[in-house]
């Protein structure tokens, strides 16, 4: 039973899938960036706290998941020069994965995001509307949508939400006002 003071926050566990088998969470892009920063298995697995029979597990494990390699390794011996770093791939997917990871973060905090999925959210701020322009810039897009009101709302937005959102002109969207911006919403 919850009880009235306690605070509930929602919370995430990020995986990515290839082919409907998971191929990186948390655990293996930690091992991956400690692999890549410290250039051998053995000293990644250990910035990472695991050892090296767990890394290269999971490490295997993905790359049998997607068909490709992580790790591109240089053999050593009693002179050194042994070492490892990650291919394209599993940099790209890192990259991913941190992008995905930062985005879902940023959401799961912003309060004023859930108000616009219809947690409490005041019928005044939003405003239904037919999408008239969309201009896209390198990182921003402007939304013109024109309001059943004698009236039109300009939108400054994320290219990348325009392109999420799938915005086109015709479609028909809600923009949603807070005290500083305003945001558009899609069903």
């Amino acid at each position: 039973m919850i009880r009235k003071r306690e605070t509930l926050a929602p919370s995430f566990k990020l995986w990515l899938e290839a082919r409907e088998k998971h191929v990186l969470g948390k655990g293996g892009v930690e091992i991956l960036k400690a692999i890549q920063r410290y250039g051998s298995i053995t000293a990644g697995a250990r910035r990472a706290g695991v050892s090296y029979k767990y890394a290269w597990d999971m490490i295997s494990g993905m790359e049998n998941a997607f068909g490709e390699p992580f790790l591109q390794t240089r053999r050593g011996g009693r002179m050194g020069g042994g070492g490892a770093e990650l291919t394209e791939v599993a940099v790209k997917f890192v990259k991913e994965y941190d992008r995905i990871e930062k985005h879902v973060s940023r959401v799961l905090k912003d309060k004023e995001y859930w108000e616009t999925i219809g947690l409490r959210i005041s019928a005044r701020n939003r405003i239904k509307g037919i999408v008239k322009h969309v201009n896209k810039g390198d990182v921003t897009a402007s939304v013109r949508i024109e309001v059943s009101l004698p009236a039109s709302i300009t939108a400054v937005i994320t290219r990348e939400a325009v392109e999420d959102l799938k915005i086109e002109p015709g479609d028909t969207v809600e923009a949603v006002i807070k005290a500083t911006e305003v945001m558009i919403a899609k069903d």
